[in-house]
């Protein structure tokens, strides 16, 4: 059965994304202090920099970021983390995930811009755009997947949305041991996930908490 399912990083007060994006830093200044120990593991670098080297940390952090990629079948994600606000005016770009995105499934895209023309990408992707309600856009993306699960990508504000609808079956949280003090914050006027979600905590070598509540 499709599960829907987020993957998110989160500083220990609470901010999921940072301030002062620009096209060269699209996600912002505070990303790689975020990031930095899924950006570390042996999975990242296979999956995201093609890297088979066999670079990278293995252990707690590698194991999530390994299930990161299992099962899915279909992805959704806003505008922002698609890229489509970098070069709004180039009909030539396809998002900033590079010439072989790390998907390999399509790849719903939440955009009020819709409708536009479909993207292929080498490596199995397709990035799709959509302007429907989220649930339209994700009982087409079920349909899609063909039994597997559907992947909220992101970016925090998408996430919150699929959120507060009461969409997502598992949300795993990578909790940085840090305090950034700025950005947007996760669980503001967001249900108590808690009260519906069993929820189960394990800490990783690097000190990331990962946090799950699955339904």
């Amino acid at each position: 059965m499709t599960r829907v399912r987020i993957d998110l990083f989160v500083s220990l007060d609470g901010y999921t994304s940072t301030t002062d994006h620009s096209p060269e830093n699209p996600m912002g200044q505070d990303w790689g202090r975020l990031t930095e120990a899924y950006a570390a593991t042996r999975t990242f670098h296979e999956r995201v920099f093609g890297d088979t080297s066999g670079a990278g940390t293995e252990g707690i952090d590698d194991s999530y970021a390994a299930a990161h990629f299992e099962g899915i079948g279909a992805e959704i994600m806003g505008a922002a983390m698609f890229g489509l606000h970098t070069y709004p005016d180039n009909p030539d770009w396809k998002g900033w995930w590079g010439d072989e995105p790390p998907f390999g499934t399509p790849v719903y895209v939440l955009t009020h811009t819709a409708p536009r023309p479909s993207i292929p990408m080498p490596g199995g992707t397709t990035f799709h755009f959509r302007s429907t309600a989220i649930e339209d856009v994700l009982a087409e993306a079920v349909e899609t997947a063909g039994g597997l699960d559907v992947r909220v990508g992101g970016g925090v504000s998408t996430a919150r949305d699929f959120l507060r609808a009461g969409l997502v079956d598992d949300l795993h949280l990578m909790v940085a041991p840090i305090l950034l003090g700025r950005g947007t914050r996760l669980w503001d006027d967001l249900p108590a996930l808690d009260l519906t979600h069993k929820v189960t905590t394990e800490v990783a070598e690097s000190g990331t908490t990962h946090v799950t509540f699955t339904r």
